[in-house]
């Protein structure tokens, strides 16, 4: 019997065991974040941190990694685990978009530390400058392989 795929709403809401777990930073990974603690994230947690980016607003992968591991009392949170749950997140509201639901998770305010935008989220980096033109924010087109960035991006960035 063929196993069928999990909806992005499954992927966001389901219990996992190793999710929400604070554990010591792998020996791989001490070489960029040093010894301590690391937390492997809820995609939960993550939805419910972009849900209180403001309209006009942006933060950065970097500000959700930190305040997820500042609540956990960890060093840091794992950026793997970070980076896949925000795409769950990503396409769990563009799933509710064509659902015409009204009120979605405003993912595409999420940034990189540098401004630019995320390649991975549906639709690659135009749907996201899209979203962020509708509100109000100037993009800059990307130079050779990097991405397009928000203009004046450290102007709009809200504290977690």
């Amino acid at each position: 019997m063929p196993k069928t795929r999990k909806t992005w709403r499954q992927k966001l809401e389901e219990e996992h065991p190793e999710h929400g777990k604070v554990v010591d930073i792998p020996p791989k990974m001490q070489n960029r974040f040093g010894t301590g603690k690391m937390l492997i994230p809820k995609p939960m947690d993550i939805n419910a941190l972009i849900n209180k980016i403001s309209k006009g607003k942006l933060v950065t992968v970097t500000q959700i990694r930190e305040k997820l591991a500042k609540d956990a009392h960890a060093n840091c949170s794992c950026p793997m685990t970070t980076g896949i749950f925000l795409r769950i997140v990503a396409e769990v509201a563009e799933e509710d978009l064509r659902n015409e639901k009204r009120e979605v998770t405003p993912y595409w305010r999420v940034i990189k530390a540098d401004g630019s935008l995320n390649e991975k989220f549906p639709g690659g980096a135009q749907a996201q400058a899209a979203h962020l033109k509708k509100e109000g924010h100037g993009i800059e087109s990307g130079k050779g392989r990097k991405p397009p960035r928000v203009k004046k991006f450290e102007e709009s960035l809200q504290k977690l």
